[in-house]
C-alpha cells in the first residue's frame, strides 16, 4: 500500500485507495495513524529535492528526488508499505503514481 505526506502547514498524510492509478482518489488519515504506520516499519519516501531535504526530513526516510523516482523503483521495497512525502501534496501524487505504474500496490 502507498501512503502520502504533505509536509506543509497542515502536515496531512494520505492512503491510495488502491492500485488502479490516477483516478482513484486518496483519503485523509490521522497524523497518529501515519505515525504509527511509521512506527509499524512502513519505508518512507521523500521526493523533494536535496535542498529541501537539508532544510528538514522525517528521520529514517530516504531522499529520491521525483526526477530520478522512476529509474530507481528498484531500490524500493515491494514487500513494505511506502510513505511518499513532499512539500505540498503534488510530487506525492506524481511519485504514487510512478510506483503504481512500476507495479507497486
Amino acid at each position: 500500500m502507498l501512503a502520502l505526506l504533505v509536509l506543509g502547514a497542515s502536515a496531512i498524510w494520505f492512503v491510495s485507495q488502491g492500485s488502479t492509478g490516477t483516478d482513484s482518489y486518496p483519503l485523509e488519515v490521522s497524523i497518529n495513524d501515519a505515525l504509527a504506520k511509521r512506527d509499524a516499519g512502513a519505508f518512507i519516501l521523500d521526493v523533494r529535492q536535496p535542498e529541501e531535504w537539508n532544510e528538514f526530513h522525517v528521520p529514517d526516510s530516504t531522499l529520491i528526488p521525483l526526477g530520478e523516482l522512476a529509474s530507481r523503483v528498484d531500490e524500493l521495497p515491494k514487500d513494505q508499505e511506502i510513505v511518499i512525502v513532499c512539500r505540498s501534496g503534488n510530487r506525492s501524487v506524481q511519485g504514487r503514481d510512478i510506483l503504481l505504474d512500476a507495479g507497486f500496490t
